[in-house]
This record gives C-alpha cells, structure tokens and sequence, in this order.
C-alpha cells in the first residue's frame, strides 16, 4: 500500500471517529477553544500549536487542515481583518471542517476561514476543479489519461489552488511527515512559493533522532501514525535552507520522546522559517556589530560575524537584520550620507569583511562635540 494511500484511509477513518494514537498530547488556549464544536476538538490531530505564534491581520495558509481546530484558532489570532485557508485532501475531513465553520463564524461574529481540497505537496493543483474535469471527462484509455494529466497542468497555471507569493504565514501541525519521501523536497519548495516575500513558516511536526531504516518506512501503519515518514530533527532543519529559507529557528522541542519504536526517538518540535533573502545585493555603506552572547555565529548567506566587530554588510542583508529574528542579537548602523538605492553600486556578498567607522561616517568627518547626555540612577551624570 502506498504511504499517500495509508494516510487517506486511516485519516478518513479518523474524521469519524477520534483516534488517540494519532496525536501528542498538546496545550492550547482555552479562550480559544470555547467557540470552537466539540467535534472538531475531538477529531484533533496534532503535535503542537503553530496557531500562536501568529498576529493579528496575517493570511495564514494550514497544511493538512484536517477538521479545521488550527484554522479556527488561527481566525481569532488574525482577526476580522486577517484570513485563514486550511488544505486538506481528505473528503471525510473536509466535510466535518465545512459544516462547522459557520458555525464558528457565528460565534465570532465574521467569517474569515476556507477550505480547500489539495495536496501540500502540489499546492498548484484544486483537486475538486480536477474532479469536475474527469466527472467531464472520464479516463478510459491512455490517452485520456494523459489528456487528464495535461489539463491538471494547466489548471495549476490558470487556477491555482494557492497562488504565488499570496500568503504571510505557512502554518502545519504533524502533517509534513505524512508526505512520502521522493515528494517533501517539492513540499517544501512548495510551502517558499507560496509564501509572500518576507512571509514565514511555523511548522510543528514530528522528528526522529537517528534515520528511520527502510523496513520501518514500508509500514504502512508507522507512516500513516507520524512515525516512520519523520525526517531527522537536522533533515528537517536542512529541508527548509535547502528550499531558501533563512533565519531557521526550533521555537519549541519536546523534551521528552512522544514514542520511541526500535531504540529511535520521535518528538515533536516547531520551527520557524522566513522568506526573503533571495535578490541583489547593493552597498549603502551599512554595518553591522554582533552583540553576542557567542564568541562569533554563521548565517544563512554565509557571513561569520565575530562579536563586537563592525561588519560591512549589503542592504539586503542590512535590512534581513532589522527584523525578527536577528534583531535583538544585532547593532545596526546607518551612513551618515544615505545613499540612495537607485545610485547604490553592486556590493560583492561572495566574503566577510570589517568596515572602518569612516566608511559609514564619511572620510571627511571631524566633528567634535560637548559630552552627551547620560541617564545614571536618574541624577543624569555619566561619571
């Protein structure tokens, strides 16, 4: 049996009735809870909460939506002004999501939440548009088969279950290890895509701490249970740097195993992931100071930085820095004499390399001035 078949059946099975061994034990809010049916609650399956670490006004993307707690959690994190799709390509979970999220909306008072029948390895593609097409036209043959597979192509270009570059936040909740191996590289490729530049993604999932033998990845049973389709917890790190992600971060690991089969651990973690560093790179005389507490650190393009030394950095990565999550850790530093982007030269990103403090003061700056002003137990003397 494939592992894509295994998981529809046991998933179909699940959205009927609940099923213990399909989730980790999960904290969620209680306020968000109240409005949400009883059901859905029930027919959770999970192993975290990528919901709260979103903000208000975001459109949030869920994969493998399941019956739709994630999604309507998440409508009350956004908000009114926010909206919240949730990708399933079970009908059975699907069906319980649609029926209650009016439900749901009443209680909130709007309604910013839909579900979409798709694969989150194939994003593109609108499985029920698809539907309608072969109830048109019925593969019989091999040449309808292959009339079938073009008219599928073109509707990932013409009618994209989820377009390019459309949504703030990619969130998943233990459904990423469901995908079968040959297709995660295209999962998360396909999670980038989707993404809005500067967007991010909150996956909490399940990892193992050694590889997962091939014997246990045949089983139909451990892949359709989060077990043996789990990439390793530096696999999975790896995935997201490989599809273009930077600032990767593990928000929250388990301590302890959710269960460990044949000596290898499966926790939960989730991780955190941004788009955006992709583009030119122009000089505008910036630098950067990292502030510690490590003697030095590595990032994501390739830039060793040692702790209080001034850094000539591009703009791209000058401005990669300003936010979340580097910002704390950083001292920025602005040009006296802002040059403006439609003048900036190429900056050459391929080396690491100091900044004088005249570079960004101007060669020419002698200024001398009186004693700033220091703020010390409030009697306002420095020394």
């Amino acid at each position: 049996m494939r592992a894509e078949t295994a998981v529809k059946e046991r998933y179909a099975a699940a959205a009927k009735a609940p099923e213990a061994a399909l989730c980790c034990p999960v904290e969620y809010e209680p306020e968000y809870l109240k409005i949400i049916p009883q059901e859905v609650i029930e027919k959770d399956y999970g192993c975290g909460n990528p919901a709260r670490y979103l903000n208000a006004g975001e459109t949030v993307l869920d994969l493998g939506s399941g019956c739709g707690k994630i999604c309507f959690i998440a409508a009350q994190v956004v908000g009114p002004t926010g909206k919240v799709i949730g990708v399933d390509m079970t009908d059975d979970m699907l069906e319980v999501a649609r029926r209650n999220a009016p439900l749901v909306a009443e209680k909130l008072g709007y309604q910013n939440v839909e579900f979409r029948k798709g694969r989150i390895q194939d994003l593109a593609l609108d499985l029920e548009k698809l539907d309608a097409d072969l109830r048109q036209n019925p593969i019989a043959n091999a040449a309808s088969f292959l009339a079938a597979d073009e008219r599928a192509e073109e509707l990932r270009i013409t009618h994209p279950l989820v377009g390019s570059d459309s949504v703030d936040v990619v969130v998943s909740n233990c459904v990423l290890n469901l995908v079968e191996s040959k297709a995660k590289r295209q999962l998360f490729a396909e999670i980038f895509r989707v993404l809005k530049k500067g967007g991010r993604a909150v996956i909490s999932d399940i990892v193992s701490d050694e590889e997962v033998p091939e014997e246990m990845q045949k089983d139909p049973t451990l892949w359709s249970g989060c077990i043996s389709g789990a990439l390793t917890e530096e696999g999975f790190l790896g995935a997201f740097a490989d599809a273009g992600f930077y600032g990767i971060q593990i928000l929250k690991r388990d301590e302890k195993p959710w269960q460990t089969v044949a000596g290898i651990e499966f926790r939960s973690v989730t991780v955190q992931a941004f788009k955006g560093k992709q583009g030119p790179c122009f000089e505008r005389n910036q630098a950067v100071i990292y502030q510690g507490p490590f003697k030095e650190v590595l990032d994501d393009d390739g830039h060793r930085l040692e702790r209080g030394k001034r850094y000539a950095v591009c703009d791209k990565t000058f401005q990669l820095y300003k936010k979340e999550p580097y910002k704390k850790h950083f001292a920025l530093i602005e040009p006296l004499s802002e040059i403006p982007l439609e003048e900036a030269k190429p900056f050459d990103c391929s080396g690491t390399r100091l900044r004088h403090p005249k570079e960004t003061k101007g060669r020419d700056y002698t200024v001398t001035t009186q004693a700033g002003q220091c703020i010390d137990g409030g009697n306002g003397a420095c020394c």
